[in-house]
């Protein structure tokens, strides 16, 4: 009787990835805490905020919870419901991102147009974007498998699509979203065997074409120009960097204390936003970033394994998404990580799980809800179960 109740409990247990789940409880725990310590101060002072100190953490813990429950429902979806909606998933969020370019409809603040109210919450169609361009390059991908060996025929419907897209982005404008857009389909086709001369020259031309759109833009422009030197213009052009450097600095290795930030009190724009982790080197140090980087390290392994599982099980959709969500992940953390230590220009890319933001984490729950989904399929598949 013992024996069969442990029998049961283990196979229950092995329904999922519990390293997985654990990693990503651990990340949305680090988010909340400095979401909390990082948005304090800001919180008491606005009107918008009705100067309670809690508004921005009991906000980001109520996206948590809705992040869960989608997610909860995007398990209960089989990938190959996601197969087959996925290009009409593209085109929604297509539409979306034309929406949140027109007045009345789309909302703006600081200068850029990436919101749809909601009238409780504000929408940001850049978030969900990004998963339903994981599912169509994944799709993509298997679709156009017969041709993946030809030069032009498999990649030129991509770029059409993807220069839509990009276009409609940069209108917003969102170059981030763009560029981790733009890395989930590239990484996709790759990871998909396709023609590997077409991305050496890409890996050409991709530089220039960035360069093109910066200089196109004097408000690119101006961001790179205080990226290269913040301490030429810290008042101006530098401000957010030499302010994120000078958290960085003052956190040493283990910090100056949880709560004991000063760069969080009105000297660093966005403290819970985009420049967390700026906050979280300057009250946990090197120590505390170090744990960060790591967690998200552990789990783009983890989601490069579950990819790799589905394939060996001849399942190139389930691979190819989890394997772009991977790419998706770790390329917009890298970004913030990036901006926030000085190596890269600002982008207004927010650091997934942790950041305070309400589509971005709701979004980024359900992708690991589907990558759950990969791996629980993985596991039936092995034990020659349905899925």
């Amino acid at each position: 009787m013992f024996s069969a109740t442990l029998n049961t409990q283990r196979r229950t247990v092995a329904e999922y990835d519990s390293v997985l789940t654990w990693i990503v409880t651990a990340l949305l725990a680090i988010g909340l805490v400095m979401v909390y310590s990082a948005s304090i101060a800001t919180a008491e002072a606005g009107r918008a905020t009705n100067y309670q100190p809690t508004y921005y953490l009991l906000r980001h813990g109520m996206f948590i919870l809705v992040g869960l429950a989608g997610a909860a429902v995007a398990f209960q979806v089989p990938t190959q419901m996601w197969q087959k909606y996925a290009p009409w998933l593209f085109l929604a969020g297509v539409v979306l991102l034309v929406l949140v370019l027109i007045p009345g409809i789309g909302r703006a603040v600081n200068g850029s147009r990436r919101w749809i109210s909601l009238f409780v919450v504000n929408l940001q169609p850049s978030e969900l974007m990004k998963l339903f361009a994981v599912l169509y390059a994944a799709d993509y991908a298997v679709r156009k498998g017969a041709v993946k060996d030809h030069l032009l025929k498999p990649f030129l419907p991509m770029f059409g699509v993807m220069a839509l897209v990009g276009a409609l982005l940069l209108l917003e404008p969102d170059m981030g979203a763009f560029v981790v857009i733009c890395a989930i389909a590239m990484g996709t086709l790759w990871l998909g065997g396709f023609n590997l001369k077409i991305f050496g020259g890409l890996l050409l031309l991709l530089p220039l074409a960035f360069a093109a759109l910066i200089f196109s833009s004097e408000y690119r422009m101006q961001r790179v120009i205080g990226f290269m030197d913040p301490w030429s213009d810290p008042y101006g052009k530098g401000y957010q960097l030499s302010h994120a450097l000078i958290a960085f600095g003052r956190g040493e290795w283990l910090g100056v204390g949880l709560g004991g930030s000063v760069e969080k009190l009105f000297y660093l724009p966005e403290a819970h936003t985009d420049f967390l982790l700026a906050v979280t080197a300057e009250e946990l140090g090197l120590f505390g970033v170090s744990a960060v980087i790591l967690l998200f390290g552990w789990l783009i392994v983890r989601a490069f394994a579950i990819g790799r599982q589905a394939a060996m099980s001849e399942r190139l959709f389930a691979a190819l998404v989890a394997q772009g969500i991977a790419v998706w992940l770790g390329v917009q953390a890298m970004i913030n990580i990036g901006v926030n230590m000085g190596v890269l220009p600002t982008k207004g890319l927010t650091l997934p799980f942790l950041s305070f933001g309400g589509s971005g984490v709701a979004v980024n729950l359900m992708a690991i809800a589907v990558l759950l989904r990969i791996d629980y399929e993985n596991r039936r598949v092995a034990r020659g179960l349905p899925i």
